[in-house]
């Protein structure tokens, strides 16, 4: 074997333990445990729970009932299908036996309680700008729900997506920075606003286009992409995509889903204002702010 080759093996052995060691799944400090120890309300949480969206996914397939989370809902992308889990307290197939502090894990930093890496499907890119409050808020009112017998089907992807490990490298490409950055310009409803549509709200997910390995374009982002399932295109929701919407238009919308122009949202949007009329008209009116902002 020649020196070369030598060199070219320790390189691919150092370069394989390096990848191995920064895919490492990483959990929350202890700070934001300490955090999540402090007992959670249940009716803020019910906010939280409307303005992430959660059912949207997690409902249990076959009925109407957005507070019965068994989970199941198939959900296509271009890496293949996933099903969403169980999310209900029961304790054998939800989350009824997690702490807050695996919930936080889970929405901040994309770790199941075992220490695996989630598949970025679930919307974590955005939750992690969640705060520490509002998670446990969530979680408490997560609690309250009525459990739900049954798993979802197992999500099997093709090689190489299969390799959850290697989802810890995207993680370090895509999710650096963990927190909005701080405005003292800005109104508090200006602020909300931008907390709901950037964070539990996750509306980049499904607005914004993403590259070859699936993440979010950040100079394009809310600028409208197909949807995932191909069935479709999530409009520009840009300053510019809605030039030709008010304020007004956006919070009706968001309230009843009728547009403008006396159409209404279908699709998965459908779901969306299911979930955003049940916010607070405050909520509704933060977003419409923020979306119409010109400096966004």
């Amino acid at each position: 074997m020649t020196r070369l080759a030598v060199v070219a093996i320790l390189s691919l052995c150092l370069a394989a333990v390096a990848g191995w060691v920064l895919s490492s799944p990483t959990k929350i400090d202890k700070e934001t445990a300490a955090e999540m120890a402090i007992p959670g309300e249940p009716v803020a949480g019910r906010i939280l729970f409307f303005a992430g969206g959660c059912d949207s996914c997690h409902m249990s397939q076959g009925q109407s009932d957005p507070l019965k989370l068994g989970g199941g809902l198939a959900l296509k992308t271009p890496f293949g299908t996933f099903y969403p889990p169980n999310i209900s307290p029961d304790a054998s197939d939800g989350i009824g036996r997690w702490t807050a502090v695996a919930f936080a894990d889970a929405l901040l930093k994309g770790v199941s309680p075992d220490g695996a890496h989630y598949y970025p499907a679930f919307p974590y890119a955005s939750y992690r700008l969640m705060k520490p409050k509002d998670l446990r808020d969530l979680f408490a009112f997560l609690e309250t729900l009525p459990p739900v017998a049954g798993r979802a089907p197992t999500t099997t992807l093709a090689f190489p997506f299969d390799i959850r490990r290697g989802v810890g490298l995207w993680k370090l490409w895509y999710l650096r920075g963990g927190e909005l950055p701080a405005e003292t310009d800005r109104g508090p409803s200006w602020m909300l606003g931008r907390y709901l549509v950037e964070g539990p709200g996750h509306c980049g997910e499904c607005h914004s286009p993403r590259d070859l390995f699936g993440g979010v374009i950040a100079s394009k982002r809310l600028s409208g992409a197909p949807i995932l399932d191909g069935k479709g295109k999530a409009p520009d929701i840009t300053t510019h995509g809605l030039k030709d919407w008010s304020k007004a238009d956006i919070i009706e919308a968001l309230s009843s889903g009728f547009t403008p122009n006396g159409d209404t949202l279908g699709g998965a949007m459908a779901a969306v204002v299911r979930n955003t009329a049940e916010l607070p008209k405050s909520y509704r009116q933060a977003i419409a702010e923020y979306l119409k902002d010109d400096s966004n």
